[in-house]
């Protein structure tokens, strides 16, 4: 079993698209043609993020629903690397941490209130921070 994708509905879908694609890397791919504005997004000729146009305001007083995070792990250092360089340029706020015990790092992106999109790879000697 494996994670097939994440969907995020967003009333900011150019944001998020230009966070997927310029800083994450996904690839803009082919969607089926739904009665509502949206991108698939692709890595590895998989759609593994898909953006839905949020069409009906919150309400107040009611929970939206909501993602709390979607994690992409990083597999070599020179990505990783890319990656962080990305994150400078765009200057994306992020919050970086070691996880206990398993010699790994994790970065956290508030996309948009009430979604986390969070990257994790293997520590690499001399690597503790963004």
């Amino acid at each position: 079993m494996h994670l097939d994708h994440a969907t995020i509905v967003t009333a900011d879908l150019a944001a998020a698209r230009r966070f997927f694609v310029d800083v994450v890397a996904l690839e803009d791919g082919v969607r089926p043609p739904f009665g509502i504005d949206g991108y698939w997004l692709y890595t590895g000729g998989r759609p593994v993020i898909h953006l839905i146009d949020a069409t009906v305001p919150a309400q107040a007083g009611r929970t939206a629903p909501r993602i709390d995070h979607i994690a992409f792990r990083i597999e070599t250092a020179a990505e990783w690397q890319a990656l962080l360089v990305r994150m400078r340029e765009a200057r994306v706020a992020c919050q970086i941490a070691e996880v206990p015990l398993s010699r790994e790092l994790q970065l956290f992106v508030a996309l948009a209130p009430g979604v986390v999109v969070e990257f994790v790879t293997a520590l690499h000697d001399g690597e503790t921070d963004a």
